[in-house]
């Protein structure tokens, strides 16, 4: 069990993908998106294995929330800044998890 301190650490935000390309070295069906999180966090860029749930002109423009504190991590020859959050549907395939109202970018969870 983690302590509410320990979880306040975990900085997740709202973003706004800008743009999804695919990710075709990535060993399991993925997008690359680059994900605005307003003023103070900037552009960052992400790789989301959400290509049977989400198509690219859907998720362009719209709301996710994503871990940004966590360090860089290297998929294939893609360096991935944050984590983007979601959540396994029946059949395990990977549902974004999104605000259902607009929020400014960068807004905190919690």
């Amino acid at each position: 069990m983690i302590t509410y301190p320990d979880f306040e650490k975990v900085d997740i935000r709202v973003g706004c993908i800008l743009s999804v390309e695919d990710f075709p070295q990535a060993r399991k069906p993925a997008y690359k998106l680059t994900i605005d999180f307003g003023t103070e966090i900037g552009i960052k860029r992400s790789s989301a294995q959400v290509v049977t749930r989400h198509n690219k002109e859907e998720l362009t423009g719209s709301l996710v929330l994503a871990v940004v504190n966590f360090p860089t991590k290297q998929i294939g020859p893609f360096m991935s800044e944050v984590l983007t959050l979601g959540v396994a549907d029946e059949n395990g395939d990977v549902v974004l998890i999104r605000p259902a109202m607009e929020v400014p970018l960068g807004s905190r969870m919690f």
